[in-house]
């Protein structure tokens, strides 16, 4: 039985996200899991807001964040990056919809980013094609 998620992405790194998402899409649809919804979002902040409105509608059963908090020249992404994957798990237990993160870092460095990007948008749409089948 085909399932429905949504992605919710960042913008900024938007080219890297948009590689991601084409993953995303073909794991996807391997597992039977229908993308209804794509929405970008600016950054990583801004995506528990984004989820919230997604995992409120009935036709949505779960849903995949995909994106990057780089290491910047401050703790400013690590505390970002805490909060912000609490605020998701919060949201995913609030619900009782599997949420699949595929956020690379916090503190991934640019050179660490290339290799990273498929492997993990596929796992983050095979946590949520396993969590509705449990």
């Amino acid at each position: 039985m085909t399932k429905n998620i949504a992605i919710i992405l960042g913008e900024f790194h938007k080219r890297e996200a948009a590689e991601m998402l084409a993953e995303a899409r073909k794991v996807a649809a391997e597992n039977n899991l229908n993308i209804v919804e794509e929405i970008w979002v600016n950054g990583s902040y801004e995506k528990p807001l984004a989820l919230k409105r997604v995992l409120m509608k009935e036709n949505i059963n779960g849903a995949v964040m995909l994106g990057i908090i780089e290491r910047g020249e401050t703790k400013h992404g690590l505390i970002m990056a805490h909060t912000v994957m609490q605020a998701i798990i919060n949201l995913e237990l609030e619900f009782m919809k599997p949420v699949g993160i595929g956020i690379l870092g916090p503190e991934i460095l640019p050179s660490q980013i290339p290799s990273r990007l498929l492997p993990t948008a596929q796992k983050a749409v095979l946590a949520v094609a396993r969590m509705l089948v449990v």
